[in-house]
């Protein structure tokens, strides 16, 4: 779904980017092949490795950019090196008007709130991006918004809803799914009861299902999951590039009551997409063959770049059109809902699990480089085979883990030395190559977060002779 606002980041690009020009010598592109919008599917699609990596970041950046203030943002690549994203304010901005959104759909009104920004707040883009999105929108709004910075700190977090939160109105806790899910669970061991609170939920990072946010919204006694929880689809790449709006919400929820009309939707029933809507004045997606590709101006700017996520895209009159097949009438639903005060007719994004070869733990990637390194350890090879499949689970009370299946040695027996080995081997490697579960490591809970099995040399379930090892299993649904 792409406008002349795109063409026109294009031709700019191709002008006076340095490289984006050299890209497109390279891919041996002539960009005066696009002469309109109807060639704009011809441009070579771009990504963090055959683009962003290979370049200076001075020659990735308009100029301008370049000389004024920028900030770096961190994320962990392939093989765990970081790669430093610019942004600049302009971005921030951009995401205000989401922050905005939710502060304004509040079942409580525009009372005196409390955000507690719960994301890490070190290098990575979550926390500090969205704390400056917030601050943003408050001052836009001149809204009674205070903020308490927390980091991915369970204690602090604690205290702030134990002696803070009382004295507001409503407080917003945003954070990973699986760590606001611990906060809501842990809360009432505390002495904290949530259900005074006026607790409203923002997520980011990782998909989630309905199911998911049933269980948190009734157990931290959230009024309306509508208007009180908001997944955010963004990337270190260009931040927050979608949300959840109560629409879409609504959207995924009645979908879910019939698998055709589901499908129609989203092409597929595996999965439960995260479902969201975004700006075209902000940034523009694509679907090529099942992937989401993006063209975003900014201090970054990027041009057909590939994200690494399935997923697809669908104009407001098309998803009207498909539920009206089904005997719905949209409009009415929102009506019935009491969002009609809410409603944007802004295009739809949905978006599977990472199209790269990796999984997520409480919003970090995972990528099965991380755990080779912990099992290519000389105490460790005499055991292991260093085969394994890793995958995000669930346990029956909605508590997420990364389950890694591992292959042993022929003629290894399993025992819990052998599990324990490997549990310590892994999780310090995990510690080592991802700066973001380093700072989840600090908790005393982070060490629930690995589960080992170990198997039989060649067992059928994972590691059948002959076949191509398959790293990282399909997400358990729940």
């Amino acid at each position: 779904m792409i406008s002349d606002r795109s063409l026109q980041l294009f031709y700019k690009a191709s002008s006076e980017l340095t490289a984006y020009k050299k890209y497109l010598k390279d891919k041996k592109f002539n960009p005066k092949l696009v002469k309109g919008l109807e060639d704009f599917s011809k441009i070579p699609l771009s990504s963090k490795n055959n683009y962003l990596r290979p370049a200076q970041h001075k020659d990735l950046v308009w100029s301008k950019s370049w000389e004024g203030p920028i900030s770096f943002c961190s994320t962990s690549g392939s093989t765990g090196e970081p790669y430093y994203f610019p942004r600049d304010n302009n971005l921030a901005v951009q995401a205000s008007w989401m922050a905005e959104d939710f502060l304004r759909n509040s079942s409580y009104g525009n009372t005196k709130t409390l955000v507690i920004m719960a994301f890490g707040m070190g290098v990575w883009i979550g926390g500090i991006f969205t704390l400056r999105a917030f601050e943003i929108a408050a001052e836009r709004m001149n809204a009674p918004v205070s903020f308490l910075p927390t980091g991915y700190n369970k204690t602090e977090v604690f205290k702030a809803l134990k002696r803070l939160s009382p004295e507001f109105d409503q407080t917003i806790l945003v954070g990973y799914p699986p760590f606001v899910k611990e906060i809501i669970d842990q809360s009432e061991s505390e002495g904290i009861d949530l259900k005074t609170l006026n607790i409203r939920l923002m997520f980011a990072a990782e998909a989630f299902t309905e199911t998911f946010r049933n269980y948190v919204s009734e157990k931290a006694g959230v009024k309306n999951p509508l208007l009180d929880t908001l997944n955010i689809y963004g990337t270190a790449d260009v931040g927050a590039m979608a949300y959840e709006t109560p629409l879409s919400i609504l959207v995924r929820r009645l979908s879910l009551e019939d698998p055709l009309l589901y499908k129609d939707l989203f092409g597929q029933i595996e999965k439960t997409p995260t479902l969201t809507q975004y700006d075209p004045a902000f940034i523009e997606f694509e679907e090529v063959d099942n992937e989401l590709v993006i063209t975003s101006d900014g201090a970054l700017p990027l041009v057909r770049y590939a994200i690494g996520d399935h997923g697809g895209v669908l104009t407001y009159k098309a998803l009207e059109s498909i539920f009206a097949r089904y005997g719905i009438n949209l409009k009415d639903k929102i009506v019935e809902n009491g969002l009609q005060d809410t409603v944007s007719k802004n295009p739809f994004v949905y978006v599977y699990e990472r199209a790269d070869f990796s999984t997520t733990l409480h919003g970090i990637i995972i990528y099965p480089e991380f755990i080779k390194e912990g099992l290519l350890k000389p105490k460790l090879v005499d055991y292991f085979t260093e085969r394994f499949t890793m995958s995000t689970k669930y346990d029956i009370y909605h508590n997420q883990f990364l389950q890694i299946n591992i292959e042993l040695q022929p003629g290894v027996e399993t025992n819990d030395k052998l599990v324990h080995l490997a549990h310590n081997s892994i999780r310090k490697s995990l510690i080592e190559k991802s700066s973001e579960f380093a700072e989840v490591s600090k908790s005393k809970e982070s060490e629930k977060l690995i589960h080992i099995i170990l198997w039989s040399n060649g067992h059928p379930r994972y590691f059948t002779p002959g076949v191509k090892q398959k790293w990282v299993e399909k997400t358990q649904s729940k």
